[in-house]
């Protein structure tokens, strides 16, 4: 099947059990930027249970901003941040240290285009788990579109996703986390995370 899906801050476990799935991958690049979604947003386990790490933006004059044309803000320092965060809630996961130079640049290199830095997480995260899902973009926003519509789970929210459990860093303080970032899964599973995701059943609209 053909699924459409958007690019997004190292996505939902979820949406890597979508593209693994899939036949052919369509990114939708042509919508309107949503606040409070997954674009610009992951969620991971820390020591305190789940902790959401956010990409701030810059807001344009228009009510309405095409995604693909949202600029990252600098001034908050957020890569550094997000890298701390992510070394506190990992760093004792058995492969942390694994992937960690192949993540780097995500955090050294200042991307100006939101759509682009999630672009670049895409092929990271495909060469960490010696994986290819080459896709597409749409040309066109289409509400209707002809592919499968799983522009939805960008908002974790109205995700629907429950997963088989798998180790996790502090499941012994909160129990088991569903659908985090797919980073959660690589940490703590390498890449047996392949054939975790493709086991996992995909709810289709």
């Amino acid at each position: 099947m053909e699924f459409l899906i958007h690019p997004t801050y190292f996505p939902s476990i979820s949406h890597f059990v979508a593209m693994l799935q899939a036949k052919q991958i369509v990114f939708e690049t042509d919508d309107n930027f949503q606040k409070q979604t997954n674009r610009n947003r992951m969620y991971i386990y820390s020591a305190n249970g789940v902790q959401m790490l956010n990409i701030p933006i810059k807001h344009g004059k228009e009510v309405h901003q095409k995604y693909k044309e949202v600029k990252i803000e600098q001034a908050f320092g957020w890569q550094k941040q997000h890298f701390k965060s992510l070394e506190a809630a990992y760093r004792t996961s058995p492969y942390f240290e694994y992937f960690e130079d192949d993540l780097i640049p995500i955090f050294e290199k200042k991307q100006i285009y939101l759509l682009d830095l999630n672009f670049q997480i895409h092929e990271i995260l495909c060469n960490c788990l010696g994986i290819e899902l080459a896709y597409t973009q749409t040309k066109e926003y289409l509400k209707h579109p002809p592919q499968t519509d799983l522009r939805i789970l960008a908002n974790g929210k109205k995700d629907p996703h429950i997963f088989t459990p798998y180790t996790q860093v502090f499941d012994d303080k909160h129990g088991f986390l569903n659908n985090l970032s797919i980073l959660d899964l690589l940490f703590n599973e390498g890449r047996h995370a392949v054939q975790y995701l493709k086991e996992q059943k995909l709810i289709l609209p």
